[in-house]
């Protein structure tokens, strides 16, 4: 009974970030892909404001620690991207360290296809250093769906994290699930919600307290086409969570020609 309700948890995730995305990429992905032959660069700066303040199993802590990630995505063609990742953190002491990479591919069905909603696939596999996070080497299965509705724009990411070196190592599957939804103010001004959690393995959640959850009110603005930029304020609503993350990406396209 419990395997039938693993495979069917499974699927309905595959049809439809490290765990909480670490605060380095702390994102609810859109189905869309970079333009072909387009380079985007993207500065993601998270501050947790209300952190762990004690290094526990040799894990430095979060509070009034920097994340600084670049992440550099290139688009190939209409169903194909590839992004990297540079994962940063500047401790509360002044030092700077180097926190690991990632590789970041992502499939997507092609606007030709007419689909009712947008659905596209990014597979994220790296290592990052173990006083940062215990789970060094993992592999996250990203599903996105979205959907643009008049001034509404709704996206789920049903995340599945799996660890290949730490403790987590074995564990199976473990379901992150994120979820956005924003309205338009103005033509460039989308202001909404977003969600972030870490419920544990597949095969049976953690308890509430137990899990990572967060809440970010956050804001879109357009700069213009070749401009991406999000600002937001998370609050961990869980004993688990960092309870006050402040947080903004700045992205930029590069050979972004106009038609």
């Amino acid at each position: 009974m419990r395997y039938i309700l693993a495979v069917t948890l499974w699927l309905a995730c595959w049809a439809g970030g490290l765990r909480a995305q670490g605060n380095y990429e702390v994102q609810v992905y859109g189905s869309d892909l970079v333009t072909p032959s387009v380079t985007m660069v993207e500065l993601h700066s998270n501050f947790t404001a209300i952190g762990s303040k004690g290094i526990v199993d040799g894990v430095l802590p979060t509070n009034h620690a920097e994340h600084e990630t670049v992440e550099i995505t290139h688009g190939f063609n209409d169903w194909f991207e590839c992004g990297f990742y540079i994962f940063t953190s500047i401790q509360p002491d002044g030092s700077w360290v180097y926190v690991g990479s990632h590789i970041r591919p992502r499939f997507a069905v092609p606007d030709r296809y007419h689909l009712p909603v947008g659905i596209s696939i990014s597979n994220e596999i790296g290592w990052q250093r173990p006083e940062i996070q215990l789970d060094t080497w993992t592999w996250e299965i990203r599903p996105i769906i979205d959907k643009k509705i008049e001034k509404w724009y709704l996206a789920f990411n049903p995340a599945l994290d799996l660890t290949f070196r730490g403790p987590d190592a074995g564990h199976g599957l473990f379901f992150s699930p994120n979820f956005k939804w924003s309205y338009d103010l103005t033509k460039r001004i989308a202001a909404g919600v977003e969600y972030y959690g870490s419920l544990g393995p597949i095969t049976g959640f953690y308890a509430v307290r137990d899990q990572e959850q967060q809440i970010v009110p956050a804001v879109d603005i357009d700069f213009g086409k070749n401009w991406e930029f999000n600002f937001g304020v998370g609050f961990g609503v869980t004993q688990a969570t960092d309870h006050l993350l402040i947080k903004a990406i700045l992205g930029y396209r590069f050979n972004n020609k106009k038609t």
